[in-house]
């Protein structure tokens, strides 16, 4: 029996309705008397359960045209499941109606919900009935409004002219402050005060815009809260004003270190909802340039890690290996961070003359580099002193809390979206997965280290056996298209014009789709309304959910010990508030 025959037997057809999607994982509608049941059913009492809230999103549905039989509602909210055992994912959906709706929290089932409530609060206006602490995530307190509701403005043109009297300056400067009070948190207990350290918004330890107040006893950390949210851009609200194709340098900047990494899980989502097909050659293609953003990603990861423990040289070190992907990468595409060069049904061009050579010469360097990080950085016993034993996450709850990536591995759990759920080709490769048990400081680091050699041997696989053909597809939904014959019949012309200026029209659905980036999971959700702009972009990021545990990580250690988690865990503040 499947997981849908399953649940229909259990709460009845009408509490478990099939709505068909094109990315065939199972979406079932549920009622709201009955959500809670339904997911806890799931997480704790089938076999092979779904331990993991993957993520948890919702949509306002007021506008849209193609609903294809859903059941009627001005907003829905999608909970996003994950099975380890079976390989498997599932979304459960529920109806809401009403101009300010509510839903029941699942923190009890999930206390990683925590952050995604608050952010459907912060986004959408929906009220989630039961959450301890229901304020703003993203966007300021102050803010008026919700930006993903259908209603609020797109586009900074449709609002007034901006100004800031002083009154409401002060009333602005007045919000950042901190009260414990607003956090449940005491400024004294059995005699003694705590102080309150602000760390952050601007601090080399936090790795960009990210503030971290710790209640300390002494140099003990007693409780962390965080403050994100300064870095958002409305990556998701933009995915509603640019076309399929014209968003795709906006991918680039979610994850701003892994350029590809970004667009893979997006245009494979798009290319799920099109039926396109990808050429053989494409599919290589961007398997190589992903890998080699995965190397430099981490290459960055490890010197700022070195240096956050106190060893400033091997940054230097590892930002000029960084400069030997780069100048494959601008070679390749024309530009280094940012390419902007998955497209639609392929890449942007075919490989120029030499890219191989360039490629073999990295090959040849940076293995006896790593080497040498090995001795200076892995091998240091003040590394290994600062590292070893702190920030433990435990298998369990690194499920719990939604931990992706290099620190789920570093837990002891061999699991990758490249090997689990092969894409692009990636089945056809030879590579390991590497794991740690202890799941501390040192273990990611080491998972992260190993990771950077499979990375160059798939690199390496990729230059030997790059097959012939076409780099983009032929399908009529690619951007942009092949010209042909646009020089040689009009109405080829207007056509190939219409696709570049406007992009494709998409068949309405939804799909999404899976990728193993440099710091874990990323998930594009894409729903189409059957037009040239998605009617919802949901962007799922590995980082969102891995800063939510470091309150539980560093309870009872030091400030000092703190700074050495963040270092290991490899998040990236856009990635967050994107």
């Amino acid at each position: 029996m499947n997981i849908i025959q399953e649940l229909q037997g259990k709460f009845g057809k009408a509490a478990a309705m099939l709505q068909e999607t094109r990315d065939g994982i199972p979406t079932l509608w549920t009622t709201q008397d009955k959500v809670c049941d339904v997911l806890k059913y799931l997480k704790t009492d089938t076999d092979r359960p779904y331990r993991m809230l993957y993520d948890l999103t919702a949509i306002d549905e007021r506008v849209r045209g193609s609903r294809q039989g859903q059941p009627d509602s001005d907003f829905s909210i999608v909970y996003h499941l994950l099975s380890f055992e079976r390989n498997e994912d599932i979304r459960i959906k529920a109806p809401l109606k009403g101009e300010r709706p509510s839903t029941p929290t699942i923190m009890g089932l999930w206390r990683s919900a925590n952050w995604y409530e608050r952010e459907i609060w912060d986004m959408f206006g929906i009220h989630i009935e039961g959450h301890p602490n229901l304020r703003r995530i993203l966007m300021p307190t102050t803010w008026k409004g919700h930006p993903l509701r259908k209603e609020h403005p797109a586009r900074r043109t449709e609002l007034g002219k901006f100004t800031l009297p002083v009154e409401e300056d002060e009333r602005e400067e007045s919000a950042l402050q901190f009260r414990p009070e607003d956090w449940g948190l005491g400024r004294n207990r059995d005699g003694t005060d705590f102080m309150f350290l602000n760390l952050g918004p601007h601090h080399t330890g936090t790795h960009g815009i990210l503030r971290i107040v710790l209640e300390l006893d002494g140099e003990e950390i007693v409780n962390a809260i965080l403050d994100i949210g300064f870095h958002h851009r409305a990556a998701e609200k933009m995915g509603e004003r640019q076309s399929w194709h014209t968003y795709i340098p906006y991918t680039d900047r979610i994850d701003y270190l892994a350029g590809v990494l970004n667009e893979f899980p997006y245009v494979l989502a798009v290319e799920k909802l099109a039926g396109i097909d990808i050429p053989d050659r494409a599919k290589v293609i961007r398997i190589m340039l992903s890998e080699l953003f995965r190397i430099q990603s981490h290459l960055v990861w490890l010197g700022t890690f070195a240096q956050d423990l106190g060893q400033l040289s091997p940054v230097f070190f590892t930002f000029t290996d960084r400069e030997q992907v780069f100048r494959i990468i601008e070679a390749i595409c024309g530009f280094r961070m940012h390419p902007a060069w998955f497209r639609i049904g392929g890449v942007a061009c075919d490989l120029p003359k030499g890219w191989d050579e360039l490629v073999k010469e990295f090959l040849h360097y940076l293995p006896g580099r790593l080497d040498e990080y090995e001795r200076i950085v892995m091998q240091n016993r003040i590394i290994k002193g600062r590292t070893r034993g702190v920030g433990v996450l435990a298998l369990d709850e690194a499920i719990e809390w939604g931990v992706t990536g290099p620190n789920l591995r570093a837990c002891g759990l061999e699991w990758d979206f490249r090997k689990k759920r092969p894409y692009s080709g990636y089945d056809q490769f030879e590579f390991d997965i590497p794991t740690a048990a202890e799941g501390d400081s040192y273990a990611r680091a080491v998972v992260r280290m190993q990771e950077l050699r499979q990375s160059l041997r798939i690199v390496e696989q990729c230059m030997r056996n790059m097959p012939a053909g076409p780099y983009k597809s032929s399908h009529p939904l690619a951007t942009p298209p092949l010209k042909g014959q646009t020089m040689f019949a009009i109405e080829t012309l207007i056509a190939h014009f219409l696709s570049v200026s406007w992009g494709p029209v998409i068949p309405a659905g939804e799909a999404a789709f899976s990728t193993e980036a440099a710091k874990g999971g990323n998930t594009y959700y894409l729903v189409s309304d059957g037009n040239t702009m998605s009617y919802r972009t949901r962007i799922r990021t590995p980082s969102f959910p891995h800063l939510q545990i470091i309150p539980e990580m560093s309870r009872g250690l030091e400030v000092a010990d703190l700074i050495a988690i963040l270092g290991s865990i490899d998040y990236i503040m856009g990635d967050v508030d994107r």
